[in-house]
């Protein structure tokens, strides 16, 4: 049976689908623990750049895929109030509903796109959440679409996902079909434990 670095090792190699989905199930009870021994930064640092940037902290916000809801944490700590989670990992997600932080929490499908439906929210995060070993390109799109109008997109890129030109090339692309404007991109630690860095994306809808 996987240890819990061997679920870190291994995550970038993970097929997507069901797979994907047991996968994060099965990570689910030592998750926490093995992002926290490899100085988990980018939840922290993605909630910052939200709230530089979103004055609001009772606005309605989408944290996309996540997780066991270290995201959320810090996103509370950053003092947003009124915070929904989806994930496609019923383990991940009953961590996540133990630690009492969200509104609302919706189980996705493996591999479908975001679809919120009615709801409409004034910021969406994606921590950790879109690239290697997590959710496809597409969802970039589905998240800029899914914001009220002057709502804010933040998702993390880490080094792996960096590697694949499609998933900053979606951001560019909203900028330069007039979606949104570039609020910022910037470098900075991931998992610096391992070595592992992240470029933390902000833009705002039009």
């Amino acid at each position: 049976m996987a240890t819990a670095s061997a679920f870190l090792d291994n995550v970038y190699e993970a097929d997507g689908g069901e797979s994907m989905r047991r996968y994060y199930d099965r990570w689910a009870d030592s998750y926490d623990a093995d992002l926290r021994e490899n100085d988990y930064r980018t939840p922290s640092r993605c909630a910052a750049a939200l709230s530089d940037h979103l004055a609001d902290k009772n606005a309605p916000i989408l944290d996309f895929a996540c997780g066991t809801g270290i995201s959320g944490v810090a996103l509370k700590e950053a003092g947003f109030e009124t915070i929904d989670g989806t994930d496609i990992s019923e383990g991940m997600l009953e961590k996540a509903r133990a630690k009492g932080i969200y509104r609302d929490l919706l189980r996705a499908d493996p591999d479908a796109v975001l679809d919120i439906g009615d709801r409409q929210y004034m910021a969406i995060t994606a921590v950790g959440a879109i690239g290697a070993g997590a959710a496809p390109a597409e969802n970039i799109d589905a998240a800029i679409a899914s914001l009220a109008p002057g709502g804010i997109f933040v998702v993390s890129l880490n080094d792996h996902t960096l590697e694949d030109k499609q998933y900053e090339a979606k951001l560019n692309q909203a900028i330069a079909d007039g979606r949104v404007e570039k609020i910022m991109a910037e470098d900075g630690p991931h998992l610096p434990a391992i070595g592992l860095g992240a470029r933390v994306w902000a833009v705002r809808r039009l």
